[in-house]
């Protein structure tokens, strides 16, 4: 089989392994079964008749006795207000209305329309609740008590410390209580992305159960419906073992019980819960549907709803973190947290790829576009000599080629499955032998490499470094695809000139093969190369288009230090290609 054959099918054999694997073998875990909550369990008062003896323990058949009642002052607030608390990384409002997050704005960054991104979906939040929102679960088998739930997401909270803006690091408290049932929610806003929280609904004797909810989704608002539907996930777990959800297979709600790391996040955000008592905890996420204003398509849109509860009868404590998957900001978490950074199979590769390229961005030049083109030209005259091994080797298949063709005639007319085909192997590795060629020489150079791409392609689709990350005239988000425009229509000019050097790269390199429609096939690659990266990220094309430039660079050195050279004689000293008749073969 000819070289390029070859490497076409490793290729796409490698391809397909890496598919098949994903499909069959990295599951996601089933989701448990669901558990209710268990109602908190009120201790029933002694009976009358059998009082019990100060510090005589209750028998085993007795309950123990019901907390004495504690009177509960009328705190509720006047009007709504809004409550601003800024950080040099955030700004983020709450209302005295439901005690609820209206607005979380990572002041780092900027949507799609240069605005402050805003991760709450405002839109969705009027139909399925805001941040922060509460479920009490004190109805029958722990379901959500509705119209106590409702009228506290909807009370007038009293606010302390008072005031419009605040700036952290500051505790604000709201409190909202009828003298019968008082709920509470305490915020301690840092210097940093993290936010310590404590929520509670008490009755006067008990805490009630309950969760804290983010609904209507998280992340860019300012993307398309259908692209920020592909780009959301749910993630629990552990900091070490980590499972991720995409919206899509979340069908029906999901209870995980004590996850140390829950909640939501898209390609470049994170929004979790870090529960201060996580054996005790229950993470919840479930895909709601609301309909946005003119809305015509048939099927409205979905947004997942991250909750965290508790059953235990005690307030629910924990700290949120809303942050960019920045890796040196979720490494300064306690646990760390950087394996939300997920850079696929090829994490081992492409971590240090992210970490070799920060620093020529940190240290040789400020600009993200050129640090790629910097790394992939290092990357290339590294792996120089495996080209060059790859080319020698082409160029022997390329001198036996006509040879190797002669052999493959004598047995065309044998099926696949026929046993004499058997004997055309052993011709054809024959001829590699007397010529001291090694078959896999070309393909084994291509196969080290393949890792290196992937990891490249993951560091480049995932690194939030790339977000809004110019380069040069027209290319303003290495992270986007090329928006270039000429007279109003779309021109992806890094795509094309992309397609061009792969062109040229092709016709420079020597082919081991003799086939004419085999070099046809072989020319097609960039072209659909091409057709595939007009949609990937600008940063992307950058490093294959620099990767091209480079190849064609080393193979104009190649060709001036490795002359082409004479067909190869035929083995065994034989002034032509054995050819024999069929009759002969038989025999």
């Amino acid at each position: 089989m000819e070289q390029e054959k070859r490497v076409l099918i490793a290729f796409v054999l490698s391809v397909a392994m890496l598919m098949v694997w994903r499909i069959f073998f990295v599951k996601m875990p089933p989701p448990p079964p669901k558990t209710s909550a268990p109602v908190s369990q009120k201790a029933a008062p002694a009976p009358s008749g059998s009082p019990q003896t100060p510090g005589q323990s209750p028998s085993p058949n007795q309950a123990a006795p019901r907390p004495a009642a504690v009177t509960l002052p009328v705190e509720q607030g006047t009007s709504a207000q809004d409550l601003v608390i800024e950080d040099e990384f955030y700004r983020v409002t709450l209302s005295t209305q439901g005690g609820l997050v209206k607005s979380w704005v990572l002041k780092k960054y900027l949507d799609e329309q240069d605005k402050p991104l805003d991760v709450v979906n405002s839109e969705a939040c009027k139909t399925l609740g805001f941040p922060m929102s509460l479920n009490v679960l004190a109805g029958s088998a722990g379901q959500p008590d509705q119209t106590l739930s409702d009228r506290l997401n909807s009370a007038l909270y009293v606010a302390s410390p008072s005031g419009t803006t605040l700036q952290a690091p500051v505790k604000v408290v709201l409190t909202n209580s009828d003298g019968k049932m008082r709920a509470r929610k305490e915020f301690s806003f840092g210097k940093g992305y993290e936010v310590d929280a404590e929520v509670s609904v008490f009755d006067g004797q008990n805490y009630e159960p309950l969760e804290v909810k983010w609904p209507g989704g998280f992340g860019d608002q300012s993307l398309p419906f259908k692209v920020r539907e592909a780009l959301s996930q749910a993630v629990y777990g552990t900091p070490d073992h980590l499972t991720k959800v995409a919206e899509s297979k979340v069908k029906e709600p999901r209870a995980i019980p004590g996850p140390l790391v829950a909640g939501l996040e898209d390609r470049f955000f994170v929004d979790v819960f870090l529960p201060d008592s996580p054996e005790a905890d229950l993470f919840r996420v479930e895909r709601r549907t609301w309909t946005p204003a003119n809305w015509t398509e048939k099927e409205p849109p979905g947004a997942l709803e991250a909750a965290l509860g508790s059953a235990e009868g005690k307030p629910l404590a924990f700290r949120l973190l809303v942050a960019p998957k920045d890796l040196d900001v979720l490494r300064a978490v306690k646990p760390p947290l950087d394996g939300l950074v997920d850079y696929g199979w090829f994490s081992f590769i492409a971590k240090p790829l992210f970490l070799a390229l920060r620093y020529v961005y940190d240290h040789w030049i400020h600009n993200w576009g050129w640090a790629i083109v910097i790394l992939t030209v290092l990357l290339n005259l590294a792996l120089f000599p495996l080209k060059m091994k790859s080319i020698r080797s082409a160029q022997e298949m390329q001198r036996v080629a006509p040879l190797v063709k002669s052999i493959q005639d004598k047995y065309k007319q044998y099926k696949f499955n026929d046993p004499r085909k058997q004997r055309m192997n052993e011709e054809v590795m024959k001829l590699y032998k007397e010529h001291h060629i090694n078959p896999l020489g070309g393909c084994v150079p291509m196969v080290l490499q393949l890792p290196l791409l992937y990891g490249f392609y993951e560091l480049l689709e995932t690194a939030i470094e790339l977000r809004h990350a110019p380069w040069v005239l027209w290319i303003k988000d290495l992270a986007s695809p090329d928006n270039f425009h000429l007279f109003g229509y779309p021109l992806p000019l890094l795509p094309i000139v992309m397609i061009v050097t792969m062109f040229v790269l092709q016709l420079m390199t020597p082919m081991a093969t003799v086939d004419p429609s085999q070099k046809r096939m072989m020319m097609v690659t960039p072209l659909v190369f091409g057709i595939i990266f007009f949609r990937l990220a600008s940063g992307l094309n950058l490093y294959y288009l620099t990767a091209n430039i480079v190849g064609i660079g080393q193979q104009m050195l190649i060709n001036r230090m490795i002359p082409k050279q004479a067909p190869a004689p035929p083995p065994s000293g034989r002034s032509k290609p054995p050819v024999r008749s069929a009759v002969t073969v038989n025999k």
